[in-house]
């Protein structure tokens, strides 16, 4: 069994937050969590509140135990982008990409543990 959270339309570029992702991946949950709190980018307090969601839905709703769990994927995909203008020289503009971002932890429960 797997349990599963999502976080959409994440105010992060994809790529800034797949620099975290592909920290954690096939980790133990205890160990993740404590790679994101000493992770020093911004998109790591926003994984981190993905993976502990994706573990209590593990515990509250399918009755997995807590130490046995592991983040078994984790993927990163592009949202909506919000589009903006800057005024450039001689009446030009230039457009600013606002990327946003979805992402998604699964969790699974190691056997023999």
């Amino acid at each position: 069994m797997e349990a599963k959270a999502h976080a959409r339309y994440v105010r992060l570029a994809p790529r800034k937050v797949r620099a975290v992702v592909d920290l954690i991946r096939s980790k133990n949950l205890d160990e993740v969590l404590g790679i994101l709190r000493y992770t020093p980018r911004r998109a790591a307090e926003v994984v981190a509140k993905v993976v502990k969601s994706a573990a209590a839905n593990a515990e509250n709703n399918l009755e997995m135990k807590r130490g046995s769990l592991y983040v078994d994927q984790v993927y990163v995909d592009d949202g909506p982008t919000l589009k903006r203008v800057q005024p450039r020289a001689r009446g030009r503009r230039f457009m600013i990409l606002k990327r946003t971002s979805h992402i998604t932890v699964v969790v699974k429960e190691r056997k023999g543990v």
